[in-house]
């Protein structure tokens, strides 16, 4: 089956929107830049500090290991390494990689000044006509199938572009002052550089190639910068983790994207959306398009870890704070849903895909939301409760909501930057202690901290006219409003949302709150400067006002982001509506909204009143309930099974190919015919010494031998 995609579909583009490309390129130059600062940071290092010159060879060999050991140990030491802390406060000069942070800075400004533009421009155009396209060249241009190289603004990868480069700006003003000291400071802009350059790529280009070279970007980006620390072990092991766990899922995208090839003969998403109605059978989804939808959603859980890829997102912890917050809020997590709604017609062509998706999710937030109950780490329930949002957002595209979805999204990218960025803060100030169980009362140390902490757990936590209450409330009302299979996972939604609440007033409690828990002997916190608290009161205005972005309509208000989206979604919706529609009453609208707020105000009290008084709770639950502990604390054992299972199998028969197979069997025998071939080749050669004596013996034997063989015969 071959169904032309519709060429006309395809927006034209113009040389009168070419400074598109400034979007991404800026920061790609700034990371060119940065990688510059590194290296003539690394030479005026080595300039003021000479290594000795030894007399001999061997001197020379002990003093360079001497001096490899000291700089190793100096870069531990300045990162502050140790087997928790997140960073030190050693100082490193920066010399003249301090430049770095200004570039990184000005560059994602100037993108975000370009994303607003884009922005506005798209608003003064008619709804239909909301494109703006940059063409450059054709790439490949191989018979009927043409792809070219194009930056692709519409309503959709503006609010993405928005949500990177202006969540990102913050970022990276706050890495500037938390990053400083460090001994790879200008090496830590150039990869996060790289890495918003990645993530602009994916959701600016217009096809799926060159949205697949931002997908790998962003990987490649994530293992760099959750590895960065690398000295320290786990973290190289859980950038590796990352970066091969996606490669399940890019696997899975690009055997998606061939059959897409197949079927429409294109590459481009606005095609292949425009064709997608036209492919379907009595308006539902081929087995072609379903498989391709199914691939296309492998490809999203590896990179927006769902169900079963999901166990990479809470090792990538070990880089430094602003990547997390980097990773979790405003780039490659949000690659998937961003992928998802892109190419809405077609997952909405296939109930059964749609169900799949919201069952993986439901699962997913589940299991990822009763994981954060009992970690002790600030960063791990962070980091566990974005796997569990992200299971949010996939349970609202299961339910065709896709705008929702993507406000999820946006106000999801507000609070989590923002809890990231405080807990970085609090680590900071606590002089890299990550354990809430040994904090405790930090409230009137970091004022800043704590109040703008505070309004990030509220809209996690899902608490009335918080930005995440409307968000997260939409959702569900769409999942319950389905009925049948959406039911069981509203319940689960629900189950989850009150989990949020409960975790996330928990760490609220454990770290601000209570008996100081640290030996102020040794631990003197202090709060953050002002180059990393003003990023944490902006993103806690943000948290606080975003739900006007997305009011439900029984406020008699607009939902601005699904009107701005409705170009991008209505195929996908009109495809849903010819399956029948989900419509709700007011009443029943209010009741939704109301237990929402009841779930999250009655677990959001329990949880922090359980804990603010200290620890005890905690341990009396480990010690009573151990292996419910234990389950919950190691992610229900999924990661141990996978290691078990799937690893140490894996690592077994590579020992064998290694060992056994290639040293043993194929180099013995290559080996032993070589040696073989030697032993002969000296017999031989000790035959021919020139020894008339030599000769005549063997001259002699072989006559006897002819002799006998003579009488024998005869």
């Amino acid at each position: 089956m071959f169904i032309q995609a519709p060429l006309a579909a395809i927006p034209q583009g113009s040389t009168a929107f070419d400074w598109l490309w400034w979007i991404p390129l800026l920061p790609l130059a700034a990371s060119a830049v940065c990688g510059i600062l590194h290296f003539l940071t690394l030479r005026q290092r080595e300039a003021q500090n000479p290594r000795p010159k030894a007399a001999h060879g061997a001197h020379a060999d002990h003093g360079a290991a001497h001096g490899h050991a000291e700089h190793a140990h100096a870069e531990h030491a300045a990162h502050g390494h140790d087997d928790h802390g997140d960073h030190g406060h050693a100082k490193v000069p920066a010399g003249i990689g301090a430049l770095a942070p200004i570039v990184a800075v000005l560059s994602m400004a100037g993108a975000l000044f370009l994303s607003i533009k884009g922005f506005l421009e798209l608003r003064g155009l008619d709804e239909g006509a909301r494109v703006l396209r940059s063409s450059a060249w054709d790439w490949i241009n191989a018979g009927s199938l043409s792809i070219d190289v194009s930056m692709h603004l519409d309503p959709l990868s503006s609010v993405m572009t928005l949500v990177v480069t202006g969540i990102g700006s913050l970022i990276f003003l706050y890495a500037s002052g938390y990053m400083k000291g460090d001994a790879g400071y200008a090496k830590f802009f150039a990869y996060l550089s790289l890495f918003a350059f990645s993530m602009l790529m994916l959701v600016l280009s217009s096809s799926m190639l060159g949205l697949f070279v931002g997908w790998e970007g962003v990987g490649l980006c994530s293992y760099l910068l959750i590895g960065f620390w690398y000295e320290k072990g786990w973290p190289a092991d859980a950038g590796q983790k990352a970066f091969v766990m996606n490669r399940i899922g890019d696997a899975c995208f690009l055997i998606g994207t061939f059959i897409l090839v197949k079927v429409f003969g294109s590459l481009d998403m606005a095609a292949i959306a425009a064709g997608v109605p036209g492919a379907l059978v009595d308006g539902l989804a081929t087995p072609e398009l379903f498989a391709a939808g199914l691939l296309l959603f492998g490809g999203a859980c590896g990179k927006s870890a769902q169900l079963p890829l999901f166990t990479w997102l809470p090792d990538a912890m070990a880089g430094p704070t602003p990547v997390s917050a980097l990773i979790h809020a405003a780039t490659m997590v949000t690659a998937g849903v961003y992928l998802v709604v892109r190419l809405n017609p077609l997952f909405a062509a296939s109930p059964q895909l749609l169900a799949i998706i919201g069952v993986v999710a439901a699962l997913t937030a589940f299991i990822a939301g009763s994981t954060a109950l009992v970690q002790r780490d600030i960063k791990k329930v962070l980091a566990y409760s974005t796997v569990s949002q992200l299971g949010y957002m996939f349970l609202g595209l299961a339910s065709g909501a896709w705008a929702a979805a993507i406000f999820h999204l946006v106000t999801h990218a507000f609070f989590k930057a923002l809890l990231f960025l405080g807990a970085g803060s609090v680590i900071h100030g606590m002089h890299e202690e990550q354990d809430m169980h040994k904090m405790g009362g930090l409230k009137k140390h970091m004022p800043a901290t704590f109040m703008t902490f505070m309004c990030g757990a509220a809209a996690l936590s899902g608490l009335p006219l918080m930005s995440g209450f409307f968000s997260k409330d939409e959702i569900l009302a769409h999942t319950f409003a389905h009925g049948g299979l959406y039911s069981a996972l509203w319940i689960v939604g629900i189950i989850t949302a009150a989990m949020t609440a409960y975790y996330t007033w928990r760490m609220v409690a454990l770290t601000f709150f209570g008996e100081e828990r640290f030996d102020k002997n040794k631990v003197h916190v202090h709060e953050s400067p002002a180059v990393m608290t003003l990023p944490l009161w902006i993103l806690a205005v943000l948290s606080v006002l975003g739900g006007v972005l997305g009011l439900p309509i029984v406020f008699h208000a607009p939902h601005l982001l699904a009107d701005w989206l409705q170009p991008v979604t209505k195929s996908g919706t009109a495809i849903l509506a010819a399956h029948g529609t989900h419509e709700m009453s007011h009443a029943l609208e209010w009741t939704l909204l109301g237990v929402g707020a009841l779930v999250a105000l009655v677990f959001a009290h329990r949880g922090f009143h359980i804990h603010k008084r200290g620890v005890a709770f905690d341990q009396g639950f480990e010690k009573n309930r151990k292996w419910t502990a234990a389950f919950l604390t190691d992610a229900w054992t999924i990661d141990t099974k996978y290691t078990r299972l799937i690893v140490g199998p894996i690592k077994l028969f590579a020992f064998i190919i290694a060992v056994v197979v290639d040293q043993f069997a194929i180099d013995g025998l290559v080996n032993g015919v070589a040696a073989l071939a030697r032993d002969l080749g000296g017999r031989w050669r000790r035959l021919n010494d020139g020894h008339i004596a030599t000769y005549g013996l063997w001259m002699g034997a072989f006559t006897a031998v002819i002799a006998l063989l003579f009488l024998w015969k005869s």
